[in-house]
């Protein structure tokens, strides 16, 4: 990517020191940004609320998500992954509400080669 003149950033709707601990466990050599609102991921129409069934579930594995989040809130952003050129514009995007599924880094590398017109 680097080569390419690209760079990763990666956005996380949990407040700053749950991902900063996230950065540090996984040694992540790329930007984490919290998005404290879910302004950003409101704004690409990601954001969901955990049903209250779901809520339940996720405090009994230790995961109060009003807490965990910056937001305050039981909401959360799909996973997505976009491929944005200098420009702004959205050149690749790949949504999916499975978050076991993301988008090949292959089809990243792609994206950004025709971006650079390699």
């Amino acid at each position: 990517m680097k080569a390419l003149g690209a760079s990763l950033v990666a956005i996380t709707p949990e407040n700053p020191d749950n991902s900063l601990s996230t950065v540090e466990k996984n040694a992540l050599a790329f930007d984490v940004c919290t998005d404290t609102d879910l302004r950003v991921a409101r704004s690409y129409g990601l954001v969901f609320s955990l049903a209250e069934e779901l809520r339940s579930v996720y405090r009994t594995i230790a995961k109060d998500l009003s807490e965990w989040n910056a937001s305050g809130t039981w909401e959360l952003p799909m996973p997505a992954t976009y491929v944005i050129d200098p420009s702004g514009t959205i050149r690749q995007a790949f949504v999916d509400a499975d978050y076991t599924k993301r988008l090949e880094p292959a089809a990243i590398l792609d994206a950004l080669r025709r971006i650079r017109g390699a």
